[in-house]
């Protein structure tokens, strides 16, 4: 069995555009290793708006892939019988803490756990709220005002934060709670660009767009550090 899980700082379907998918959308695809994969779109975060869902079935049509969508306000546990089709589960943006609240209360998190234990091949994914909830820990804007929040999924150790390049104000807060110890050592992607991890372990950066950036920031007490270590990850141009 192999878990992928491709946590986008942004790009995707959700932020082109047109609407059409871009390549980090067919390189999801492509990591089923399906000719026709089940893609299970999760708008949690949004709370499940209508006008999302409509843009990712008309994106993902392109891709030959079928298609279906968890909901959480309508029907949340007949929907949530139907997400083990899936193949891949991509999450889109939104209020992570809403997400989260929401996953925990219907039992998302324990059957996507039981999804991950399976003989077969499963790829999870998202941007933005939809990357962050993976993670021990991010920065949010849920409450109106830039948060620590300590208390992801924790699939994946450490801490993200995404939009790196497109919403500078998370920069200071998310590097400030790593170098005081608010949140672990993590990691940070620009819009279009992405972590893709392998049965947990980091297996390495890809992006959409030629410059998109990934790094990794942990706490130091070198003198000249100012309490933070960043090293810029070696990214591969789809």
């Amino acid at each position: 069995m192999t878990t992928h899980i491709v946590t986008m700082g942004g790009g995707g379907f959700s932020m082109s555009p047109t609407g059409s998918p871009t390549n980090l959308d067919r390189y999801l695809v492509e990591l089923t290793g399906r000719s026709a994969p089940m893609v299970c779109f999760v708008p949690t975060a949004s709370a499940d708006d209508a006008t999302y869902v409509r843009k990712f079935l008309a994106g993902y049509a392109a891709l030959g892939v079928r298609t279906m969508v968890l909901t959480m306000w309508q029907d949340a546990a007949a929907s949530l019988a139907r997400l083990p089709q899936a193949d891949l589960v991509l999450v889109g943006g939104g209020s992570t803490v809403n997400l989260l609240a929401l996953w925990r209360a219907h039992g998302v998190d324990r059957v996507l756990a039981e999804m991950m234990e399976r003989e077969r091949t499963l790829v999870l994914g998202g941007l933005s709220a939809g990357s962050a909830c993976w993670y021990s820990g991010c920065v949010t804007d849920s409450y109106g005002d830039l948060r620590v929040l300590p208390d992801g999924l924790g699939i994946l150790q450490g801490s993200f934060c995404p939009h790196w390049d497109g919403e500078k104000k998370r920069q200071p807060v998310f590097t400030d709670a790593i170098a005081t110890g608010l949140l672990p050592a993590g990691y940070a992607a620009d819009d279009g660009a992405a972590l893709h991890w392998v049965n947990g372990a980091l297996s390495g950066a890809v992006a959409e767009r030629e410059g998109a950036r990934v790094a990794r920031f942990e706490a130091s007490d070198e003198p000249a550090s100012g309490g933070l270590s960043i090293e810029q990850l070696p990214v591969e141009l789809l």
